[in-house]
């Protein structure tokens, strides 16, 4: 029995990098996870593949964040995907990953571009959460994936950053309004993290690993389940006494 049998879990983004990591990890943890995409279903699909080959249960459901109807869209997927495959669309763990990271100093960002991100990371969390509250079983778990960028002044990602910050703010109030049904809402900070969206200016380039990495106490650049093991502990039982808090998973970078 793992720790997460019997639970339902949704993981945003969950096709790849950080969501990738941590679907895999709550199926390994014995939930059926629900991995969302929007996009690649090739990449859903092999997460699900090996959860399931783990001996573990998943499906896919597909959705565009950040367009008109979208997070009907997901939740549609999720209650008719979650029929097929339970006795129910209920929910108990939500896990806000998918986001989109806009590059630019304020000087180079456009409208179109921070109405992006704002609609992404910060709209879509927002609506997933509220329409899914009628889903959520009383003690449920609602995780969002912040970032070290709310810590840290990085002004190639000034607005990404802002957006961040309001999913923290988002997680400190939630968790008031849901402690009465025994629902704990936290986020997750991660700093910088060895994944295909990183891939471009950082594997293969030795100097900008050397310094990825000495910004981490640690002493190395974070994998995807670094992350993903502190966003178990918080789904599972172990984490039923902390809430509205955000989680530094940076390795302590820049302490």
């Amino acid at each position: 029995m793992g720790t997460l049998t019997g639970k339902k879990a949704l993981v945003t983004g969950g096709s790849r990098g950080i969501g990738r990591a941590i679907a895999e990890r709550l199926g390994r943890d014995g939930a059926l996870v629900a991995v969302h995409y929007g996009r690649n279903q090739a990449a859903a699909d092999e997460v699900v593949a090996g959860i399931r080959a783990q001996g573990g249960a998943a499906f896919a459901v597909h959705a565009e964040l950040g367009v008109a109807g979208d997070v009907e869209t997901l939740w549609a997927a999720y209650d008719r995907q979650a029929l097929e495959h339970s006795d129910g669309a209920d929910l108990d763990i939500l896990v806000n990953n998918a986001g989109i990271t806009p590059r630019g100093e304020i000087e180079e960002t456009t409208v179109e571009a921070f109405d992006e991100a704002v609609a992404v990371n910060m709209r879509a969390p927002f609506f997933l959460a509220q329409q899914g509250l009628k889903r959520l079983r009383n003690g449920g778990r609602i995780i969002n994936i912040s970032s070290g960028a709310t810590r840290i002044a990085l002004t190639d990602i000034i607005a990404y950053a802002m957006t961040k910050g309001a999913i923290e703010a988002f997680t400190l109030t939630l968790a008031k309004s849901l402690g009465g049904r025994g629902i704990t809402v936290n986020s997750v900070a991660p700093g910088i993290i060895d994944t295909d969206i990183n891939a471009s200016w950082l594997r293969g380039n030795e100097a900008a690993e050397q310094s990825a990495a000495e910004l981490s106490a640690l002493g190395r650049v974070g994998r995807p389940e670094d992350v993903a093991d502190v966003v178990a502990f918080l789904a599972s039982d172990d984490g039923r006494w902390v809430t509205g808090q955000v989680v530094d998973a940076t390795g302590g970078s820049q302490l």
